[in-house]
């Protein structure tokens, strides 16, 4: 296990590279969500870039100034333009392969309080590997279970300095996957499908509205409340910004629950805006406005 850093004040910010998936989202939003065998009319349809990887390989590049990703998307139109919009926002991209597969896409529906419901169709990410990647030992290395988990174990196997697991969405893990994370960052929901989270050695839970928690081998050590919104235009992006900044954060010496209540900020941000990618302020912001607002548990 690497060690996490637990002084005051941030120093300068890793590496933090992203294996998973890259998306394109294709959504629909209404008034509300349709019950089954439901017709809702009125929608707006919009495409845009999503996958849990690379919302927080691009949020992670808004919020440090860099990241990279490790992916794959397809031989077209679509992956040519993710990767494009990747690069834009800062992502190293050079690790994203082109496969024959289409690349993977989101179907999203959102209704008029940003809540959702998604269909994923993985295309390219099934064809993710990290072969030929080479890791730093000063890297820091984030994983989603988007992709196969036999994957996220290779990369767990070949990160060599400190390894977070986004266990979403929610799955048995392998056990030799657990042992080997350096952090477990799952919502409320997650937390009660993997049971064997209670015992790991470092976990991040969020709870919504009701803010965010640390556990260390089980016991809840820190807490930080959520920051309400009003205007909430969409939450598809915000648990992956989340991830970016809560990963960033403590892998700059934040205490658990600075770095927690900052992350919970980039989570409010990134709710106010319409995109799977929303933009964000540099990650300094947010430690600063959260820095006397952090408790204890």
């Amino acid at each position: 296990m690497s060690t996490t850093p637990q002084s005051s004040a941030p120093n300068s910010y890793p590496t933090l590279t992203v294996v998973g998936s890259i998306n394109l989202d294709i959504t629909a939003t209404a008034s509300r969500l349709p019950s089954p065998g439901e017709t809702v009319g009125g929608g707006v349809l919009r495409q845009q870039p999503g996958g849990k990887g690379a919302n927080q390989a691009v949020a992670a590049a808004r919020l440090a100034g860099s990241s990279r990703m490790v992916g794959a998307v397809g031989k077209d139109d679509a992956g040519r333009n993710l990767i494009t919009a990747m690069a834009s926002a800062g992502v190293d991209v050079t690790d994203i392969a082109r496969v024959d597969e289409p690349t993977g896409t989101a179907l999203v529906l959102v209704d008029g309080e940003g809540e959702n419901q998604i269909v994923v169709c993985p295309g390219a990410n099934g064809s993710v590997s990290v072969d030929g990647v080479a890791f730093g030992a000063e890297e820091a290395v984030l994983c989603q279970l988007e992709v196969d988990q036999e994957v996220v174990l290779e990369a767990a196997r070949s990160a060599k300095g400190f390894f977070a697991l986004n266990a979403a969405p929610a799955a048995p893990l392998l056990p030799e996957l657990l042992e080997r994370c350096d952090l477990v960052i799952v919502n409320e929901t997650e937390y009660e499908l993997i049971p064997a989270l209670r015992n790991a050695p470092l976990v991040a839970v969020t709870y919504g509205g009701e803010g965010s928690a640390i556990f260390v081998d089980g016991e809840r050590v820190a807490e930080a409340p959520a920051v309400r919104v009003t205007n909430i235009a969409n939450t598809i992006g915000a648990g992956d910004a989340f991830c970016a900044a809560l990963v960033l954060g403590l892998r700059t010496g934040l205490e658990y629950s600075h770095a927690l209540a900052a992350a919970n900020a980039v989570g409010a941000d990134a709710v106010r805006d319409s995109s799977s990618q929303p933009a964000l302020k540099p990650l300094e912001h947010y430690i600063e406005a959260t820095r006397t607002a952090t408790r204890p548990a």
